[in-house]
């Protein structure tokens, strides 16, 4: 109530305007007694005075005179008081109409004396014109955003379809060998189609993130039994890659509540990284601990650091390390993106380390009490 009472500019403008007007009155009232206490010491002193004031009085009684006067004045203070109280919000209308008219920046503020009645609302139009100009960047940076999304998506798109295109036209004009080169050709194309798909899916789940479409179905599993299972479907990648894996836990359950299938993509998005760019390690650890009410994940490889130039930018849909080697190139750039937002609606964290001897991805999940 004190808070309404305080911001209330038109109760203040009635209060200041008839404070106003008992001032003026007063302020008229007393200059008409200095003229008349005036005028009687000039007369018995100054003829010239004495003249006016005859000459007054033979046109005007007294009482019309002084009276006629003291409207005058009172008026005359009046409009002086009221155009000192009404010039701030003068200035305040001037100033915003440059804002709209493009004259000043957006970030302009309206400097009005803290004194004044108009101090809570040009404050309040300086955070208005604040959180517009912050909407106009907002607005600008999506803009931005779109754009780069169409333009990436794009050329990621267009290079496997051109590989399709291409092997799919040399099999329809027959221009193979032999069956073999053929069943080559074929398997080009369906591995490129492949990569499609994945491009395609991850934009889509992205999209869902950003605009939070994609809702968790939270079911109470056990974290180290999924981490063991993911590593047994990686088995034979891990192979092919000349690498092992190990998961160490300090305990046999640790109990969530979350989205199994978001937390398995997660967890395959890292697992795979840790697959194509820690082959030189030959080893994957991925570790589970409790800590602080939290379930800890790490998976680490030890193969070739990334830079600490990279690090704080790794999570950006789009980003990818060191775009000359063709493993980290074959990605889409949204896999960690897309990681990144699957952990926070489950209200956990993510984050990155690298250094000479290990790159480890740590997970942190509230853990079910």
């Amino acid at each position: 109530m004190a808070t309404k009472l305080k911001d209330n500019i038109a109760l203040k403008l009635v209060f200041r305007s008839i404070l106003n007007l008992i001032v003026s009155a007063s302020l008229a009232f007393i200059t008409v007694f200095f003229f008349i206490f005036a005028g009687m010491y000039l007369i018995d002193r100054i003829s010239a005075v004495r003249d006016i004031y005859r000459n007054l009085f033979s046109i005007f009684t007294e009482a019309v005179l002084f009276g006629g006067t003291g409207i005058v004045l009172f008026f005359l203070y009046f409009f002086i008081l009221q155009w000192q109280l009404f010039r701030n919000l003068s200035q305040m209308n001037q100033t915003v109409r440059g804002i709209a008219e493009g004259r000043y920046e957006m970030d302009y503020q309206i400097e009005v004396s803290k004194r004044s009645l108009f101090s809570p609302m040009a404050s309040n139009i300086n955070n208005l014109v604040g959180r517009l100009h912050h909407a106009l960047d907002d607005e600008r940076k999506a803009e931005q955003t779109k754009n780069e999304l169409i333009t990436n998506v794009s050329h990621d798109l267009r290079t496997p379809l051109t590989s399709v295109l291409g092997y799919l036209g040399l099999i329809e004009q027959d221009r193979y060998r032999d069956e073999v080169e053929l069943r080559h050709y074929v398997q080009i194309a369906y591995d490129k189609s492949q990569r499609l798909n994945v491009l395609i899916n991850d934009l889509f789940e992205y999209t869902r993130m950003r605009h939070d479409t994609s809702g968790l179905k939270l079911t109470t599993f056990n974290l180290v039994e999924m981490l063991g299972q993911l590593l047994v479907q990686f088995r034979l990648p891990l192979q092919e890659a000349g690498m092992q894996s190990r998961l160490v836990s300090d305990k046999a359950s640790v109990m969530l509540e979350g989205d199994p299938a978001k937390l398995v993509r997660v967890f395959e998005n890292l697992i795979s990284n840790a697959i194509s760019y820690g082959k030189e390690g030959k080893q994957i650890l991925v570790k589970t601990s409790a800590e602080d009410g939290a379930a800890i994940v790490e998976v680490i490889n030890f193969g070739e650091p990334i830079s600490s130039v990279d690090l704080p930018y790794l999570f950006d849909r789009f980003y990818r390390v060191d775009k000359s080697r063709t493993q980290w190139a074959g990605g889409s750039g949204l896999g960690l993106a897309i990681a990144k937002g699957i952990i926070q609606k489950h209200g956990g964290t993510i984050s990155v380390s690298s250094d000479l001897e290990q790159t480890s991805f740590r997970v942190s999940l509230p853990i079910i009490h």
